[in-house]
């Protein structure tokens, strides 16, 4: 907008001199045409930064000066000193300033007779009402230009913050993943290898059939491995929640602890997420027992509730330690099935065992 105002200016002015030499008008309407087009070359965007006030003050030695110069020497160039003083009044003022303005420059021509005069100062002010609806769209589309890339960075922003809060959570779901499924089958194996060791002078046989279990626990958690990098490409096909509890029931019962499984109520598909909550829950607290609790027996409850689903994990150990702060594994749970709106509580009995309960909707 700037540069054009300023080629307008200089054409303007190349057209009045033109115009001068080639009619011999008096030559005082080139020195006045040159103090004009400064002023609305330089003066101008010095005004501009000042404010209100200044604009005004410019306004009102440019439109003088404009008509002076229109009255020496009436031409097309000082026409357009009109055109370039309208388009920048745009820029400069309020609206109501502008029209004002605009009503005064046809009184240009009132030194003509009364029908020239009219004539000539409708069409000056079609030629400055167009200048001034055209310097208004350009003014707005620009403002609209400036308005849509600040949007699209503030867009781009929001998509980094998503974006970035995106991969926090997914990290959080694999570091849950890893924790509760390779956790839990690499638990059983130390327990596994720890219990054939412990036979081994006495009894090869039983310690060779332990071991053999371990490997077919190492196995399992590396398919487990396996199906969780699958996981992450494409969807993958899960087991009735009450039949994976009655295999986390039988490998903990293989472990050492015996472990029963109790589901009342009518059971029913959950979703996904659901049933991942709740079988994390079962497989973290199994491990656990196995790990701290040196129960003798658990027991796993899975009740279906008329609008929610409970999962409990008793044992009878020695309970949990108190001050000890919550290890990884039950934040993890509570961030689960916090994102379900559902919640975590875990009991302590000192000497009498543990109770861990997890609910969500369901």
């Amino acid at each position: 907008m700037k540069r054009a105002l300023a080629a307008l200016t200089g054409g303007a002015f190349l057209t009045l001199a033109l115009g001068v030499l080639a009619s011999g008008d008096p030559v005082p309407s080139l020195p006045l045409g040159a103090v004009f087009a400064l002023l609305a070359v330089v003066g101008f965007e010095w005004v501009r930064e000042r404010g209100a006030r200044w604009a005004w003050a410019y306004v009102a030695v440019q439109l003088p000066l404009a008509f002076l110069v229109f009255t020496v020497s009436p031409s097309v160039g000082a026409t357009l000193f009109l055109v370039v003083l309208v388009s920048q009044c745009v820029l400069l003022l309020p609206l109501p300033g502008t029209a004002l303005v605009v009503a005064l420059v046809p009184l240009v021509h009132l030194g003509m007779p009364w029908h020239e005069a009219l004539r000539e100062g409708l069409g000056t002010l079609a030629a400055v009402l167009f200048a001034a609806v055209v310097t208004e769209l350009l003014v707005r589309e620009q403002r609209s230009r400036t308005e849509l890339a600040e949007a699209h960075g503030r867009l781009r922003d929001h998509a980094a913050q998503a974006e970035r809060l995106a991969t926090a959570q997914e990290r959080n779901r694999v570091a849950r993943d890893i924790h509760d499924g390779l956790g839990h089958s690499l638990t059983v194996v130390q327990m596994q290898v720890k219990a054939a060791r412990a036979v081994l002078p006495t009894d090869p046989a039983k310690a060779d059939d332990v071991l053999a279990k371990a490997q077919r626990q190492a196995e399992e958690a590396l398919a487990e491995v396996r199906r969780s990098v699958r996981a992450l490409r494409e969807p993958r096909p899960t087991p009735p929640l009450a039949e994976a509890l009655r295999s986390l029931a039988e490998e903990t019962s293989a472990a050492g602890v015996p472990t029963r499984l109790a589901v009342s109520g009518a059971q029913r598909p959950l979703p996904d997420e659901t049933r991942e909550a709740l079988f994390r829950t079962a497989q973290e607290g199994l491990t656990n027992v196995r790990k701290h609790a040196r129960a003798g027996r658990v027991d796993l409850v899975l009740d279906y509730a008329d609008a929610a689903v409970r999962l409990e994990v008793r044992d009878d150990g020695t309970g949990a330690a108190d001050g000890r702060p919550p290890g990884f594994g039950l934040l993890g749970l509570r961030e689960r099935a916090a994102h379900l709106g559902g919640r975590v509580h875990l009991e302590s009995f000192p000497g009498r065992g543990c109770t861990l309960t997890v609910e969500v909707p369901g």
